[in-house]
């Protein structure tokens, strides 16, 4: 695996909340997981394991929330992983007898994927514009993948409609929309509302001549519920799972002491008529 060209940017980023399009959100995000893919895998690569299948910081595991469908019934499905990251998940459900492909937009999180290896294809692509054919899986999964980064999550929701066969199921997983409202700390300093939760205004790190290194979109628990049904899909559950009592950990802005008071991720299970 080759070294990176640069672990960390050379300046210092300013926090803002400012529009981003479709190009820019995307064009920043790919540099921005490029430049951390190493810091993130060290920081959190023990918690994601190499073969799991894990929604979210809370630690809910797709082993017991069955999400995609019981174990059993993967065997032999054509599966897409979006905003795979180092595949763990495409790991485990290789392990189940699927045939996952791992997609992500950041070249060097797909070099960590080699690193740990498997059988399974790497695909470097964007989440909006999909490089494969119509109807070409049997399911799809995002755990904090490319949703909370685009622009126009319909675009990449119709894109996952379209490759997915009749009949298939979508489920992805997100930062709980409540959480937009709250400061992103850990401690009893993230617990008061410091902003409006229906300021659609997207997050954005830029540099010093203001192009963004860095976009994360909001989007309402509604406005996620319109998009998903504009996109062509039928909502069939929406998962907000508990801080379980073993999970000790810190996780950004995730820990016991929030995870017990208010939700921190939203998982949407979605299903193509």
């Amino acid at each position: 695996m080759q070294e990176p060209e640069s672990s960390e940017p050379a300046f210092e980023p300013e926090a803002t909340r400012r529009d981003a399009d479709v190009t820019e959100s995307s064009r920043a995000n790919r540099g921005w997981w490029d430049r951390n893919a190493d810091e993130y895998q060290i920081e959190h690569g023990t918690f994601l394991g190499d073969d799991r299948f894990v929604w979210g910081p809370e630690g809910l595991d797709e082993v017991e929330a069955e999400l995609l469908g019981p174990p059993e019934e993967l065997k032999g499905k054509s599966v897409l992983e979006i905003g795979a990251g180092a595949a763990q998940c495409a790991r485990w459900l290789t392990a189940q007898g699927a045939r996952p492909v791992a997609l992500d937009l950041s070249h060097r999180q797909l070099q960590h994927a080699l690193r740990i290896g498997g059988s399974f294809p790497l695909v470097c692509a964007d989440a909006g514009a999909l490089p494969f054919a119509d109807a070409s899986f049997d399911l799809a999964c995002s755990a904090y993948g490319a949703l909370p980064f685009v622009a126009d999550p319909v675009l990449v929701l119709k894109e996952v409609r379209r490759v997915l066969r009749p009949g298939g199921r979508f489920v992805f997983s997100v930062t709980h929309p409540i959480r937009w409202a709250f400061p992103d700390e850990p401690g009893p300093e993230g617990l008061t509302v410091s902003s409006s939760y229906f300021d659609r205004t997207p997050y954005v790190e830029q540099d010093d001549q203001g192009r963004a290194v860095y976009v994360e979109h909001h989007r309402t628990l509604g406005d996620r519920v319109r998009d998903i049904v504009a996109g062509g899909f039928r909502l069939v559950d929406l998962v907000e799972p508990e801080w379980p009592a073993w999970n000790s950990s810190e996780w950004g802005g995730w820990s016991p002491l929030r995870g017990n008071l208010i939700p921190g991720t939203a998982v949407f299970v979605c299903e193509r008529d």
